[in-house]
């Protein structure tokens, strides 16, 4: 599991979303696909729930009408590290005929009552956080029967970027992404039991490279952590990453892929 100083500093990531909160639904492809993903795969292994629902890392709150749409009557809860994208999902919590709060909140410590949830859901958050103490709060907080659904990121993710940026310098730019197993092992040492894991790599193409950038900057995933370039690339630096990556277009376009890991389990 990767250790806490592999993480980008929380003061960091909360400030990258809540300047993408603007950005972020135009730009989130990738985003609603893992959403997708998730709740097919939600739907199959728990056609009913029981008790309140919990969007951990609610982002926008793009999630918050499918789960209320799939488990009509139960009440949502929606919570998020950024106060902005608090405020855009509070919106979202709005328009939907059902109980619901919004909290800004660390998903590491959740002002919520143990055993308070019939499901624990994350989409694309937990990537962000301490991974076993993130698990540990979700399982605090689940009934007995409760069911944790989570999608996060995997090692692969970036590839093209990572692959791209080596032809320019030694610097990290893109964040280590925890594997399949270590994901599996945490989720057990939380509690869970017999936890379902599935991945898949989900690829978004885009015309040129600054379109690519942008998009990352957009959705508030530029975030690195430690061992990243401080200055700036220049233009030979950009220069050579431009033809790094364009060495990878397809007919498609310039492609950027993802390694989603689902993952659902019980109390």
């Amino acid at each position: 599991m990767s250790p806490d100083s592999d993480r980008p500093a929380k003061h960091r990531v909360r400030a990258a979303f809540d300047r993408a909160a603007r950005t972020y639904d135009g730009a989130a492809i990738l985003q609603r696909r893992a959403v997708a993903g998730l709740l097919a795969r939600l739907e199959a292994a728990a056609p009913a729930l029981a008790g309140p629902l919990l969007d951990a890392g609610c982002g926008t709150g793009y999630a918050l009408p499918l789960l209320a749409a799939r488990y009509p009557g139960q009440s949502l809860i929606a919570a998020d590290l950024a106060p902005a994208m608090v405020d855009a999902s509070r919106k979202a919590l709005a328009a939907l005929n059902a109980p619901s709060q919004a909290l800004c909140a660390d998903l590491e410590a959740l002002p919520l009552t143990d055993a308070s949830l019939g499901l624990y859901w994350s989409s694309l958050a937990l990537q962000w956080c301490h991974l076993p103490t993130a698990l540990a709060e979700a399982r605090r907080l689940l009934r007995p029967g409760g069911v944790l659904a989570i999608a996060t990121l995997g090692p692969g993710t970036f590839a093209e970027l990572a692959q791209a940026f080596a032809a320019v310098d030694r610097h990290r730019h893109v964040l280590a992404f925890d594997d399949g197993a270590a994901i599996a092992a945490a989720i057990a040492a939380a509690g869970f039991a017999d936890p379902h894991l599935e991945s898949e790599t989900l690829t978004v193409h885009y015309p040129d490279l600054p379109s690519l950038l942008a998009a990352i900057k957009a959705v508030g995933a530029n975030q690195v952590g430690p061992g990243r370039r401080t200055a700036p690339l220049g233009r030979a630096g950009l220069a050579r990453l431009t033809e790094a990556y364009e060495a990878l277009r397809t007919p498609q376009g310039l492609p950027l892929s993802y390694r989603v890991v689902y993952a659902l389990s019980r109390t």
